[in-house]
């Protein structure tokens, strides 16, 4: 025998109502939309980074940043139709960001071509600060807002 619920579920509590509208209103902005877009295009260069730079000779780094470009641009993706749910996969962005930076040196060696390595921390570097703005986009107007209600 099922009980009929007199109560709504948690689904329909106040904060999580709020905290979606928040979601909403942020990734919303056109600074929001473009910084996504910003680091999806980060996603796809890095995947196709081997074939644009010339270095798809060497297997090891080219499969990495197929992998690497690949998992960032679905990351990262996933943010604008998502953002209350997927908001902390930015620090897992922000991992992928790093390993883009050292990946010529572990994958491949020291003595591993120049326009690899600098395409690498270039755009590993782009990963990073695109995953830190994603990760900072809920964070800058709360905090505001509670700056502008306590004077």
């Amino acid at each position: 025998m099922t009980v009929p619920r007199t109560s709504p579920g948690i689904d329909q509590h106040p904060d999580i109502l709020a905290l979606r509208a928040h979601s909403e209103e942020t990734t919303a902005t056109p600074a929001a939309q473009a910084v996504e877009a910003i680091a999806l295009l980060c996603g796809v260069y890095l995947a196709a980074s081997p074939w644009i730079v010339g270095f798809n000779g060497a297997t090891t780094l080219a499969i990495n940043n197929l992998i690497t470009g690949v998992a960032f641009a679905c990351l990262v993706g996933g943010f604008g139709p998502a953002y209350e749910r997927t908001h902390s996969s930015s620090w897992a962005a922000l991992g992928i960001g790093a390993w883009t930076i050292v990946a010529p040196w572990v994958v491949s060696g020291p003595g591993f071509g120049t326009a690899a390595t600098v395409s690498n921390v270039v755009v590993g570097i782009a990963c990073c600060l695109t995953a830190l703005a994603l990760a900072g986009l809920g964070t800058v107007r709360g905090t505001l807002g509670v700056a502008r209600t306590r004077r």
